[in-house]
């Protein structure tokens, strides 16, 4: 009976050290398990940051193209401010598709044709001619261009009624 009095207080002995180890494992294990789940939870946040930040870079995208392709349609259209055309093609076109491009360029030059080249001239009247004398019917040719020469005082009308004049001498 000694041996198994002496051999017991060794086991309770052992087993004590060994639940001692095995506590302090799992102590150990749920701190790597506690700093895990942090990770995951950083991780989890840093990768939901991260698609926010791809749907909004790709809504830029989009805009930009949208803009382009409404750029180069105002401009195959002869916009000639292209920004104010723009501008106000985007506020017709918000919500629409990308499809209503043509219709929206085709309605704006219809609305506001002052923005594209090729605006029709507005018509006016030309320049009339000048007050022309009135000569008495009675007068012959020779004293109507001496009358206009003596009004006028130029040289052309004198050098007319010079050379009539050299023509009847």
């Amino acid at each position: 009976m000694s041996q198994t009095v002496a051999e017991q207080p060794l086991q309770d002995n052992d087993s004590e050290s060994t639940d001692r180890t095995l506590v302090a494992e799992s102590i150990r294990y749920r701190k790597r398990a506690q700093n895990a789940e942090h990770k995951v939870e950083d991780l989890s946040g840093q990768l939901n940051e991260a698609h926010q930040r791809i749907a909004q870079l790709s809504e830029d995208v989009e805009g930009l193209t949208l803009d382009r392709k409404l750029a180069s349609k105002l401009t195959a259209a002869g916009a000639t401010d292209l920004e104010a055309a723009t501008l106000i093609a985007r506020a017709r076109m918000a919500g629409h598709a990308e499809s209503d491009i043509d219709a929206c360029v085709k309605q704006l030059q219809v609305d506001k044709e002052y923005l594209f080249a090729g605006v029709k001239p507005v018509v006016t009247s030309r320049p009339t001619a000048g007050v022309k004398d009135r000569i008495a019917p009675g007068k012959t040719m020779l004293e109507r261009a001496a009358t206009k020469a003596a009004k006028s005082g130029t040289r052309t009308d004198l050098q007319e009624y010079l050379k009539l004049r050299r023509g009847l001498v």
